[in-house]
C-alpha cells in the first residue's frame, strides 16, 4: 500500500489564470486525488475544473469544512488515509490553514503520523509583505480586529505601539464590504507618520499595493468596497 500524503492546495486569490500563479505540479496533484477537504463545494468544484477541464468531479468525495463543520467528525475526513489513500485541502483563496481553515484537519494529520505536503502558491499575507517595504524579520498577522467600536480602537492602537516598541510589522483583515469604514478609522487613530499599507486584489490584473504615512493617505483612500484586502501597519520616521 502506498504512503497517502495530506496536500494542502493553494487556490488562486481571484479570476487570475492558473499558469500565472500555480505550478504544473499542483495541477498533477490534482488530477491525482479522489478526495477533498474543502471550504466550499461549489467553488471547489470550479477550481478543480480549473485546474484540469477533464477531471472527473462526479468521481470526488468532497468534504466540507468551515466555521459550520461539526470539529468531532473531523477524523471522518481522513478515513480515506487508512487505505493509502491521498486527501487534498482547499480553502475558497490562497492558502489553506493560513487565514483559513485547516488547521485543525493538518493537526489529526500530524498526529496520525502522515505525511504533510504544502504545496506552493498564493498567499496574500506574504505577498503583502513583500510589497509594503515594512518590517519582513518580523511581522504579526493579526487576523480580524474586533467588531465592537471601542474594542477595535483600542486593539488598533496597540498593534501601531507593537509596531513601534517592537519594530515589527502588524498586518489584519476585513470582511471586504467592511474594508472602507476600517481604512477610516486607522486614518482617524493612528498617528499622522504611521505607515499604511493597502494591498487589495493581490496577484489580480487590479492589483494595488500602495504605501504610504496616515497623513498623506488622507484624502486619497481608495474604493475598497468588497475587495479583498490586506492592511499593515508599521512605525513611521
Amino acid at each position: 500500500m502506498k504512503d497517502p500524503v495530506l496536500y494542502l492546495i493553494p487556490v488562486t486569490l481571484g479570476d487570475t489564470p492558473i499558469e500565472r500563479v500555480l505550478p504544473s505540479f499542483n495541477t498533477t496533484v490534482i488530477s491525482g486525488l479522489k478526495y477533498f477537504i474543502v471550504e466550499n463545494i461549489r467553488s471547489a468544484r470550479r477550481f478543480l475544473k480549473k485546474c484540469n477541464p477533464d477531471i472527473e468531479i462526479d468521481a470526488i468525495t468532497f468534504y466540507e469544512l468551515n466555521q459550520h463543520t461539526d470539529t468531532k467528525g473531523i477524523a471522518n475526513f481522513l478515513v480515506a488515509m487508512k487505505t493509502g489513500e491521498s486527501v487534498g485541502v482547499i480553502s475558497e483563496a490562497g492558502c489553506p490553514a493560513v487565514a483559513d481553515p485547516g488547521a485543525d484537519v493538518v493537526t489529526l494529520a500530524q498526529q496520525e503520523g502522515y505525511r504533510v505536503v504544502p504545496l506552493v502558491g498564493p498567499s496574500s499575507i506574504l505577498m503583502a509583505i513583500m510589497a509594503s517595504g515594512f518590517n519582513g524579520q518580523s511581522f504579526a498577522f493579526q487576523g480580524y480586529l474586533p467588531i465592537e467600536a471601542n474594542e477595535r480602537v483600542k486593539r488598533l492602537k496597540q498593534l501601531e505601539s507593537r509596531a513601534y516598541n517592537e519594530d515589527q510589522t502588524q498586518l489584519f483583515i476585513e470582511t471586504p464590504y467592511r474594508n472602507q469604514k476600517l481604512a477610516g478609522e486607522i486614518l482617524l487613530h493612528c498617528k499622522p507618520q504611521t505607515r499604511l499599507c493597502i494591498a487589495m486584489n493581490i496577484s489580480c490584473d487590479d492589483e494595488y499595493i500602495v504605501t504610504r504615512s496616515v497623513k498623506a493617505w488622507k484624502g486619497k483612500l481608495p474604493d475598497m468596497h468588497k475587495k479583498p484586502a490586506v492592511f499593515l501597519i508599521y512605525k513611521g520616521s
